[in-house]
């Protein structure tokens, strides 16, 4: 799998892997614990790896990475909702579903479909019951402790 990556990113919880197509990020994916780190093959997987270390040493870091148009107008509309949660917040998978006129579940869907974790911060969906929910549509393992790890590091609830 990291074969198909233009680099990948050793982090705390595992590893992240980018895709680059043309000038845009076309996908960033975790990867499990093991996974070997891969230098960056092209510039912009580069500046991905510096951008994405960077919040990794600091949650405060932004993101200014060109991203490929992705998922159906729908899905966009969820991601373009969970960008605007700020860092050390959560919102649940129903608050953003009331918002966007939607159910739950297919918020939840849209999330697990995400192609740019942690730079569009998925992370920070929760269940309504206070519980994490489900991440990059897992229920449980190394992707669930990815998330604890993530909201941890930003310090949200």
């Amino acid at each position: 799998m990291p074969a198909e990556f233009d680099a990948v990113l050793k982090t705390p919880f595992g590893a992240l892997g980018v895709r680059t197509k043309g000038e845009a990020i076309a996908e960033i994916r975790f990867l499990p614990p093991g996974t070997p780190a891969r230098k960056p093959k092209a510039a912009l997987a580069g500046r991905a790896c510096m951008q994405l270390a960077a919040y990794l040493d600091d949650p405060q870091a932004g993101f200014d990475l060109p991203l490929d148009p992705a998922g159906t107008p729908f899905q966009r509309r969820v991601w373009r909702a969970i960008s605007a949660i700020p860092q050390g917040k959560t919102l649940t998978y129903g608050e953003i579903a009331q918002r966007l006129k939607s159910a739950p579940r297919a918020v939840g869907q849209a999330c697990g479909r995400n192609p740019y974790p942690v730079v569009v911060p998925c992370h920070r969906v929760v269940a309504a019951d206070g519980g994490l929910g489900g991440f990059a549509s897992a229920r449980g393992g190394w992707l669930l402790d990815a998330k604890r790890w993530l909201l941890s590091h930003e310090k949200a609830p």
